[in-house]
């Protein structure tokens, strides 16, 4: 019952995930460089600078499925004071460095000033750790569903037709099912990646063309001991088509064992895709595929960076930091 309970709760988070995390932005995915690498419980003070390229309006299901561009740009800041029509703020860049920034009236939220708390700390990026964490919550059930379609798809099938037809077939098959038995699991995703390309759902047709063993051993001992009971040779008698036997008396009969093998397969999957990641193979969410093509050095002796340029797809995307990082951005969102 608690396992139930957790897998509910889990498909809650993930149905709900930009609704509940506190960074709402796709994939969790507001950049605040100065704020990298903080730990949990940290909390910054921030000025709220409109963000001209935000959409106005967000649908309740473009949100729920995508989140939604923030509406503001998050300054970190240290200390502001207000002259007129302007604010003039103390921007946070490091310890015991900060910049002096005026805005206008006019370029700032209604309410300019807002403090978070991060629950968990920042990454190097200054994103939201629990945030990336809600939203990784779809990754990982994904990455578990899909791979058990694929790998029931591809196992039932050739199990069936291996227990069903037998002879010939039941050799050919089951070369081929000990072949791939014979490779490790993690060596022949890394080759399965490597030939469908890096990327979101090449990792998991990879994940799941590696699991499909399992369920065909399985499905195909089922069907060899099915396929002489007194139903199924009723069947033959009747002159049911060899599909309609397999499909509509065989299968319903051995799903018992298939699903539990199914749902260790689920488990395994989220494990094998984590371990992808971890070595930098797995589903890479919010890494834009830039190209560096063009870049100036840092001024290391001030402390702050020069403008910083990279190419995507033909735009630029440029903004200032205090260190040389790579472009770390939501799919067609520029930096900023």
């Amino acid at each position: 019952m608690f396992g139930l309970f957790i897998i509910a709760l889990s498909v809650i988070v993930a149905v709900f995930a930009y609704f509940i995390a506190p960074d709402s932005s796709p994939y969790a995915n507001r950049i605040i460089l100065e704020i990298g690498g903080e730990k949990p419980g940290y909390k910054q003070p921030f000025l709220k600078v409109k963000n001209t390229r935000a959409a106005q309006t967000h649908s309740f299901f473009t949100k729920l499925s995508s989140g939604r561009i923030d509406q503001y740009n998050y300054l970190p800041i240290i200390s502001h004071e207000e002259k007129g029509d302007s604010i003039i703020v103390q921007k946070y860049i490091d310890e015991d460095l900060s910049e002096r920034q005026a805005y206008h009236i006019s370029q700032l939220a209604q309410q300019p000033f807002a403090t978070k708390k991060f629950l968990l700390g920042t990454d190097k990026y200054g994103r939201d750790i629990l945030s990336r964490l809600i939203i990784g919550t779809r990754v990982s059930l994904s990455v578990g569903l899909i791979t058990v379609i694929i790998s029931l798809s591809i196992g039932l099938i050739l199990g069936s037709l291996a227990g069903y037809y037998r002879g010939r077939t039941d050799d050919i098959i089951m070369w081929f099912i000990n072949v791939i038995w014979s490779i490790p699991t993690l060596l022949l995703v890394f080759a399965i990646t490597l030939a469908l390309g890096k990327g979101f759902w090449q990792v998991f047709i990879a994940v799941g063309l590696t699991m499909w063993v399992n369920v065909a051993r399985l499905v195909r001992g089922q069907v060899l001991g099915v396929r002489e009971l007194e139903y199924i040779e009723a069947t033959r008698a009747l002159g049911f088509s060899n599909f309609r036997t397999i499909v509509r008396h065989i299968w319903p009969n051995i799903m018992g064992p298939v699903m539990v093998i199914a749902a260790s397969n689920f488990a395994s999957a989220i494990v094998i895709e984590a371990g992808l990641s971890f070595l930098g193979i797995g589903a890479s969410i919010c890494l834009c595929n830039a190209d560096l093509g063009e870049r100036e050095r840092i001024d290391q002796t001030g402390g702050l960076a020069k403008t910083i340029f990279w190419r995507m797809g033909g735009r630029k995307c440029h903004y200032r930091s205090r260190s040389w990082l790579g472009c770390i951005c939501a799919q067609d969102q520029r930096c900023t």
